[in-house]
């Protein structure tokens, strides 16, 4: 009892004095960076956006995947499976489970680690075969120890853990942004590549049936051999670029299989009727890219956690204190392993102190405090970066959807000069050559019209790129949904 009596007190101080410890901190609070430079004023508007007026709801890209705005439903089959099947993604989809991993185990360093232990020995001297002498040793021994956070070192390693996880939980969506991206890109590419193959076909069709016509007129006496040779060539040509369209779409959907993790060997996509559909995208302000886009949020999550880590540098200015508690007992007998009388116990304090180290601390210190100035400037970097996107796809979907206008008059108006033209040659009144040019101006004008078609749609995915996809920063820490 008297043993107790003196004890308690010793055990409320130790108490007490972790209680007062863990109450310090050296930390920097963190307070996130403003998004541009000093003097640089956030923007109000998109100079680019003048006039724009999107049709579709200013939620659009909230409440579904944003894919589905394009309306076609191979589009959104394949995209589906990116998220499910992709390996990039995977990579990242590992790399948020790892950073989570980390985060427990630096919240684990918080607490006491507690121990058991137990051992038996047997020990004696002497060279006879009895082993005269020899005793056995028991020892039975629970510990536990622990560091008590009093200069938030620890605490600022799990804040900076947490920023971590929440960065990566960004690049996951990043990560997934830009896969689906690719495929969209490549998708629309391939049904690009197809809709040139059919007008191709039916122009090798026309080809055919001109070289006829010319084959008959020389016959007879009416056109020289240089008209069939030049029908001829022109026919030839054609065919030979129907091959390449054929290998490109080939490398497509190649390219297609990988992204939604399937082999190439065995992945086919059937040549289908191409939906030409350029959704009004909504923009927004500039303000809201900050909490759309996956690649700024992860830049302003590791300023946070590099903020964290000039905490955990000044901490080593300060000691370090450690408290240990063991309870065990040691006996020649099994059987009093469990004896109170004979238990035996320990309490601890301990602290630990730097007195030099050549200013390796200092420079700790430094060395963090630099690398978080690089971060805020990096994190200021992907936000012009960011703006910068924005502003280059709203000019390409303005001047493309000026462009497809042009370029669908121009089509048209070749393709009744090429009519016009292939009709006077019948009636004898025009060379052969007239005949090529014109053959050749529509047939430039129509895949100039299919491939600024194209573009808008690639553009429009570069867009909804731009503004960071479906991403939502609904708790206001860079983790997404």
């Amino acid at each position: 009892m008297t043993t107790m009596r003196h004890t308690l007190p010793f055990r409320l101080s130790l108490l007490a004095l972790a209680a007062f410890l863990t109450g310090c901190a050296v930390g920097p609070a963190y307070e996130r960076p403003d998004p541009l430079a000093a003097g640089v004023a956030l923007p109000g508007t998109y100079k680019e956006a003048e006039g724009w007026v999107p049709a579709a709801p200013a939620d659009a890209l909230e409440r579904g995947p944003w894919w589905t705005l394009f309306e076609d439903p191979e589009l959104d089959r394949l995209a589906k499976q990116v998220e499910a099947a992709n390996q990039n993604v995977a990579v990242a989809v590992a790399n948020y489970a790892q950073a989570r991993a980390l985060v427990a185990q630096q919240r684990a360093s918080l607490f006491p680690v507690v121990s058991l232990g137990a051992n038996a020995d047997r020990a004696g001297g002497g060279d006879d075969s009895v082993n005269r002498g020899a005793a056995n040793s028991y020892r039975l021994q629970i510990g536990a120890s622990w560091e008590p956070d009093v200069f938030g070192r620890l605490r600022n390693a799990v804040t900076g853990a947490e920023a971590s996880v929440q960065a990566t939980a960004a690049d996951l969506a990043n990560a997934v942004l830009a896969a689906q991206g690719e495929l969209a890109i490549n998708y629309f590419s391939l049904r690009q590549t197809d809709a040139q193959r059919e007008m191709l076909a039916s122009t090798i069709e026309g080809y055919e049936r001109v070289l006829q016509i010319t084959s008959n007129r020389f016959e007879a006496g009416i056109a020289a051999r240089s008209d069939v040779l030049q029908a001829q060539t022109q026919l030839a040509n054609a065919r030979s670029e129907a091959l390449g369209l054929q290998n490109q779409r080939a490398q497509l959907e190649h390219a297609i299989a990988v992204l939604v993790g399937q082999t190439p060997s065995t992945f086919s996509l059937p040549p289908a009727p191409w939906r030409v559909s350029v959704p009004d995208v909504p923009v927004g302000v500039p303000s809201t890219l900050l909490q759309r886009r996956p690649d700024i949020a992860a830049a302003e999550r590791d300023v946070a956690a590099a903020n964290a880590d000039i905490g955990i540098a000044r901490s080593a200015y300060f000691p370090n204190f450690g408290l240990s508690a063991n309870y065990g007992n040691t006996t020649s007998r099994v059987g009093d392993l469990f004896s109170a009388s004979a238990a035996a116990w320990s309490f601890g304090l301990s602290a630990a102190q730097t007195i030099f180290n050549a200013g390796a601390t200092r420079a700790s210190v430094e060395g963090a405090e630099a690398r978080h100035q690089a971060t805020v400037a990096r994190y200021r970097q992907v936000v012009l970066d960011a703006f910068a996107t924005v502003e280059n796809g709203l000019s390409a979907t303005r001047v493309l959807e000026q462009q497809q206008q042009l370029r669908a008059e121009a089509a048209e108006a070749a393709g009744l000069v090429e009519e016009q033209i292939l009709n006077r040659y019948k009636a004898g009144q025009v060379s052969y050559t007239e005949v090529v040019q014109a053959q050749v101006t529509a047939l430039n004008a129509r895949r100039s019209l299919v491939q600024v078609q194209a573009d808008r749609q690639t553009a429009a995915v570069s867009l909804i790129q731009a503004l960071g996809g479906g991403w939502r920063d609904t708790l206001g820490t860079g983790t997404g949904g």
